[in-house]
């Protein structure tokens, strides 16, 4: 059930990929001014995993993830009928909490029922639903954006009280963490003293920023070279076309390869491909970078967050699931931060050769951390196996 009330959910995601050109557009506010916007809903995002940590560890999962999306959906509407400057950026912070609450208990929930060796697999199932549905969402929110913005926040926030729906009267499962034997408790505070955890999370904050340019400065360059919001929804269903069809055989592949080397090579194809943009003016040269960055992005696809799930103590599946899905939405502060600073003060190719530099740093940082973290991983999964 939380496969398909993944792939519902996406299949309605409209807001975010197009929030930037309906400040801009459907609001008339500045490039600058949504910049801030965005770094207001970006905050939200920043206290909703570490809220929703706190609720999977303490409430049955699906409790956890069902509520949360009704709050989402009512943030949705919320920000969706708001019209002032003000309200929206209340509502714009609420929408960004709201909208990654459920994520710690998602993670936490699969952590808890899939064995150990099929974790990787198992969240890049979820991952898989969540492009199968982006790439049909991406296409048809460009189509509906031309005919009114407002069906954007409502068709999103349908699509979310069917997911919370689904988990609420269809799914069985009822799990709440039970500590395994001598298990230390383990809270926010003492996950955050360990080294080798923060430079993973840095990583993914890295690795997010320069993701979520396609959110955030990618629809501001193509409209500035000429293209429609249709365009821009093509690019993204590209995307998410390319991650349906290829992400399964991927998975399967590379899992037999040293997974901080793959993260490292596929942030290096992550940072050209978004540097190629600079180089894009037509729909098809968009289309050809978005290409290169998403053959990047099937490298990342379940296993970072099963690495995580791995290290986890058993009663704190849900906030270290937080923290991974914090340091990612930290880039929603970031990503706009840096991207519409460098659109307006480099030109149309600052943000993306910025982002071809924060690549190449960002496998470098992989390669640094592959040893420690495998060693850590393989740790983790013995002890693990032997409770079991």
């Amino acid at each position: 059930m939380q496969w398909t009330g993944m792939l519902a959910n996406r299949l309605g995601t409209f807001v975010q990929p197009f929030l930037a050109l309906y400040l801009t557009v459907a609001r008339g506010l500045t490039i600058a001014q949504a910049g801030v916007i965005l770094v207001i809903y970006g905050v939200g995002s920043l206290i909703g995993p570490l809220l929703g940590g706190l609720l999977a560890d303490h409430l049955n999962r699906r409790v956890a993830l069902g509520g949360s999306m009704v709050v989402s959906a009512a943030t949705l509407m919320a920000l969706g009928a708001a019209s002032t400057t003000p309200t929206i950026a209340i509502t714009a912070f609420a929408a960004g909490m709201a909208a990654d609450l459920y994520r710690p208990a998602s993670g936490a929930l699969i952590a808890d029922i899939v064995p150990v060796s099929q974790r990787a697999r198992a969240y890049g199932l979820l991952f898989w639903a969540n492009n199968l549905g982006f790439a049909v969402g991406a296409m048809a929110g460009g189509w509906l954006a031309e005919r009114g913005y407002g069906l954007l926040f409502v068709l999103d926030a349908a699509t979310c009280l069917v997911f919370g729906a689904l988990i609420f009267f269809a799914t069985k499962t009822n799990t709440r963490p039970k500590p395994a034997a001598h298990e230390p408790a383990v809270g926010y505070r003492t996950a955050l003293r360990d080294p080798l955890l923060l430079g993973m999370l840095g990583l993914t904050a890295l690795y997010a920023t320069i993701y979520t340019q396609a959110d955030v400065t990618l629809p501001l360059t193509m409209h500035g070279a000429g293209l429609s919001a249709a365009s821009y929804g093509i690019a993204l269903a590209v995307n998410g076309v390319l991650i349906v069809v290829l992400q399964p055989f991927a998975t399967a592949w590379l899992s037999r390869f040293n997974q901080m080397r793959v993260q490292a090579a596929s942030g290096a194809l992550l940072g050209v491909g978004f540097g190629l943009t600079a180089l894009a003016h037509s729909q098809w040269a968009f289309v050809g970078s978005v290409v290169v960055w998403t053959i990047g992005e099937l490298g990342t696809a379940g296993f970072a967050q099963s690495l995580i799930a791995d290290l986890a103590p058993t009663t704190a599946q849900g906030r270290y699931q937080a923290l991974f899905n914090l340091s990612r939405s930290s880039a929603y502060i970031l990503a706009p931060a840096a991207g519409t600073t460098a659109l307006s003060v480099f030109g149309p190719a600052g943000p993306w050769i910025g982002c071809l530099v924060s690549g190449l740093v960002l496998a470098a940082g992989y390669l640094v951390l592959a040893r420690p973290v495998l060693h850590r991983r393989a740790a983790a999964t013995r002890t693990t196996a032997a409770i079991a």
